[in-house]
């Protein structure tokens, strides 16, 4: 009934099949695993990814190393720096007193906010009140969508106070 080529096609089929098993663990666990070795107690963990956490207070050693303050960066601030920094808001913004996309910039430094006639401001910046001094600006001009809640601006905003300062400069001088 059995013969020997029979037992050792069946043997073979079934080494085979365990080597072709423990192959692909070991392929497996070279792909997927993460990390050195194993995970000990107090071992760090490879993370995918990470969310960055806002830290809710500051140490005096961060402020101290925010640079200057707005004041005096606005004082040594280029309008000719802050024309160029323009651009960004060109497709948006005019200075020559027609509104766009967002209303009109010429003599927006003092000018009380949301108070261009005839432009259709969002509910968030008609709320917001004040004037655009130049430091209400500068905080704006930092995160728009932060300061202003449900304002239409898409703007992401200015990273580097010397940008804000010489955009700020800039538009003082377009009255």
């Amino acid at each position: 009934m059995f013969d020997t080529m029979t037992v050792t096609k069946a043997a073979g089929a079934l080494i085979g099949s365990l080597l072709f098993l423990l192959l692909m663990g070991w392929a497996a666990s070279g792909i997927y695993h993460v990390g050195s070795g194993g995970h000990g107690e107090g071992e760090e963990h490879a993370q995918a990814y990470t969310v960055p956490v806002e830290d809710a207070g500051g140490s005096e050693a961060e402020t101290a190393d925010a640079g200057p303050d707005f004041a005096t960066v606005l004082a040594s601030a280029d309008p000719a720096a802050g024309e160029k920094i323009f651009g960004k808001c060109k497709a948006c913004h005019k200075l020559d007193g027609g509104d766009s996309t967002g209303p009109h910039l010429n003599g927006v430094v003092g000018r009380p906010v949301a108070s261009v006639g005839g432009f259709a401001y969002s509910d968030g910046m008609v709320a917001h009140g004040g004037d655009w001094t130049p430091e209400a600006l500068q905080e704006f001009l930092t995160a728009p969508k932060k300061v202003v809640k449900g304002t239409k601006m898409t703007f992401a905003g200015l990273g580097k106070v010397e940008d804000r300062a010489n955009l700020i400069a800039y538009l003082e001088t377009q009255k």
